[in-house]
């Protein structure tokens, strides 16, 4: 019996739409080279299709190219790469959030740096006055890579990618500033100004949707759970994706924009309540299952033990239910507090009850240690 795919419908269209307009763009660019002139060959412009591609000077008048650059490569190679990146993990992804969250997800791993490298290397032509910033090729699933590791290092942290037989062993949280330094380290060796802006761009704006932007939901065993919106978790703040010898310069930087950014009213900062539930969601456990028919294992346990996460996830049902009910205690007091809006009821009863609620929130920590 042949092997069977079991691939989410959103992946499928993504790998599909991918190839056909790989090979569409392929096609295109050989007519360019059988019909070309001496010309062609010394014009700034050079062999470029702005309809299927990013091309700064040219494809304002192709709006689409924003949405649809990314799934369009320039060689079998880095197609390759990216069938891998949407394969492993889209399927992952759609599956842990559903394909309406994956759709805003890509939209926005997509069109933010898309749109955003377009305007840098405009800016850089005007600038500089150089022709070629305005007809470089903007494509590929670089943008995408690094949202994809940004979104793993969100669900899995801790979890350990093994490879070359357990020579080499990377934390999932370590890939994504793994993957911004070979970028930022290909860049002067080979040209690569693209895909370094693309991975830094792709990086910058999948954090802020999931830090800010992407709603969420909490299993407390409820039918109806109930709705976050954004990360507030300090295991997500910015800092923590580098090393730990720049975490105090990246952390101050980052509180200054954050700061910036509310002042203007783009974003909101985060309540008491934000930051429990996203501790809440961040030590239950979740989001692990599945992840090892992929490519993920768990993170150093001994062959023949208790299998991903084993004591990992024993320590997190452990936090998980002191911070369950750390947040019965605020939700009790928070009851209190709007039955003593009512003349009939005593105000010191409801006093002492918000007190023990707001304490026992305040004693319950999250360090995420395990």
């Amino acid at each position: 019996m042949p092997p069977r795919f079991n691939i989410p419908p959103l992946t499928r269209t993504c790998l599909l739409s991918s190839i056909s307009l790989t090979v569409l763009y392929g096609i295109l660019k050989y007519n360019q080279l059988i019909h070309s002139t001496p010309d062609n060959a010394t014009h700034p412009q050079g062999y470029t299709i702005p309809s299927l591609t990013i091309v700064p000077g040219l494809s304002i008048i192709y709006p689409w190219v924003f949405a649809i650059a990314t799934l369009v490569e320039a060689n079998i190679f880095t197609l390759a790469l990216t069938l891998s990146t949407l394969f492993y993990g889209g399927k992952y992804l759609e599956r842990a959030w559903g394909s309406k969250e994956f759709g805003k997800f890509l939209l926005v791993v997509s069109v933010v740096p898309n749109f955003v490298a377009f305007t840098l290397f405009n800016l850089w032509y005007v600038l500089t006055g150089s022709t070629r910033f305005t007809f470089v090729t903007v494509c590929g699933g670089i943008a995408l890579q690094a949202g994809y590791l940004v979104a793993f290092k969100q669900l899995v942290p801790e979890h350990t990618v093994t490879i070359f037989r357990g020579v080499v062993k990377i934390r999932v949280k370590h890939f994504p500033a793994l993957f911004l330094l070979i970028n930022l380290i290909s860049w002067p060796m080979f040209r690569t100004d693209v895909s370094m802006v693309l991975a830094f761009l792709g990086f910058i704006s999948s954090w802020t949707y999931l830090r800010f932007f992407k709603a969420s939901y909490i299993d407390l065993g409820s039918a109806d759970p109930p709705q976050i919106k954004g990360d507030a978790s300090e295991t997500f703040s910015l800092a923590n994706f580098f090393p730990d010898p720049i975490h105090r310069p990246v952390a101050i930087a980052s509180d200054v924009v954050y700061n910036f950014l509310i002042t203007l009213k783009i974003c909101t900062p985060f309540s008491a309540e934000d930051i429990s539930a996203s501790n809440i969601r961040h030590n239950g456990a979740g989001g692990d299952v599945g992840l090892s028919s992929i490519f993920i294992s768990g993170g150093g346990g001994p062959p023949g033990g208790r299998g991903i996460g084993g004591s990992t996830r024993a320590e997190a049902e452990r936090r998980r239910a002191m911070a369950l009910k750390a947040l019965d205690q605020r939700l009790h007091a928070a009851s209190s507090k709007a039955a003593s809006t009512a003349p009939a009821m005593p105000t010191t009863v409801n006093a002492g009850s918000s007190t023990s609620g707001s304490n026992g929130l305040g004693e319950t920590k999250f360090d995420n240690h395990s």
